[in-house]
């Protein structure tokens, strides 16, 4: 840890809390996230085990977050990762007006090239959000928290529990194209009575496999009908229409992949997808940074173990802010 200066803290998650750093020899900004653990004994959680093991079983790819490094530090350890400004879910709270057509291309196709990346690594993601989806100064999109990411077996022959949910690539996409989710539930039923309100109450003719689902017949829901797109997102075009139609699918097996999707007319037909460079500049974390009072640059960094007069600063500088008396 001690190679690393902290510069302030980005937010926290489950299993630990994530600072803004740069290293003490390269300079270089990165994202350190401290995992502690609560006793020897228990050994890493499994989250953070999930995550180390997916984002090493990928090379590197401009489509999902980069681990630098994994060390201990204290009574745990710490994963460096690229640093990036913001998130999807922030550039879409701070937008003006509703995204532009391009722009939800470009974020759509960047986000489908790191899942078909992923998926062709044997790697499900299992927690796409907006939140999840890092976005750099430069306007790059990137996978990101592979917390509950698993190694899936190709055949389909691996159970897995059903007790993880994710908002799929399609809800990502009308979330997009209607600047607001799609399916916006605050628990397990009302989530599941927004997405029978538009896409129909399930039934075996539709998704042959639903009796085979756990918790098949626990709960019934008043049957409805499938609401037309169009309805629900009457500026979205009707390759949008199209696209999202082919994703919002009850049968898992019937929904279009990622690497498909890629070829979808949607993508080449106007307008293009915007250039990285033409989307909205993210704000940061937690809000825009403060402006720096004009004045010299700092030559050192404090740092504890400095001797102290290798850090001070021109008592003149900070003059100015001092109340007088």
């Amino acid at each position: 840890m001690d190679q690393y200066c902290i510069l302030g803290r980005i937010g926290e998650g489950v299993h630990g809390i994530v600072f803004k750093a740069k290293h003490v020899k390269t300079g270089e900004i990165v994202a350190l996230k401290k995992v502690a653990l609560g006793r020897l004994e228990d050994g890493i959680p499994n989250q953070a085990l999930r995550e180390i093991k997916a984002l090493q079983e990928m090379e590197d790819n401009q489509y999902v977050v980069q681990l630098k490094a994994v060390f201990p530090h204290s009574a745990g350890f710490v994963l460096a990762f690229e640093f990036m400004l913001s998130d999807l879910a922030e550039v879409m709270r701070h937008a003006q007006r509703p995204l532009a057509q391009a722009q939800v291309k470009s974020y759509l196709q960047m986000l489908l090239k790191g899942v078909a990346f992923c998926h062709a690594n044997n790697i499900v993601h299992r927690d796409l959000k907006p939140a999840n989806l890092l976005i750099s100064a430069s306007g790059q999109l990137k996978i990101a928290d592979f917390g509950l990411a698993r190694v899936f077996s190709p055949d389909g022959s691996r159970l897995y529990t059903h007790q993880v949910a994710t908002r799929a690539v399609g809800c990502i996409m009308g979330e997009l194209l209607n600047g607001s989710p799609l399916f916006p539930g605050e628990n397990d039923i009302e989530q599941l009575c927004y997405v029978h309100r538009i896409l129909g109450t399930p039934n075996p003719q539709v998704w042959p496999e639903l009796t085979e689902l756990p918790d098949y017949n626990k709960i019934s829901f008043k049957e409805q009908a499938p609401v037309p797109l169009e309805e629900v997102l009457p500026d979205a075009s009707p390759q949008a229409l199209d696209l999202l139609g082919q994703f919002l699918l009850y049968p898992p097996r019937q929904r279009i992949a990622a690497s498909k999707a890629l070829l979808h007319q949607y993508f080449f037909t106007a307008p293009l997808p915007a250039h990285p460079s033409e989307l909205p500049i993210p704000q940061r974390l937690g809000g825009p940074a403060p402006k720096a009072h004009p004045g010299p640059p700092h030559i050192h960094d404090f740092h504890v173990d400095r001797p102290l007069e290798e850090s001070l600063l021109n008592p003149e500088l900070i003059r100015p802010f001092i109340p007088e008396g």
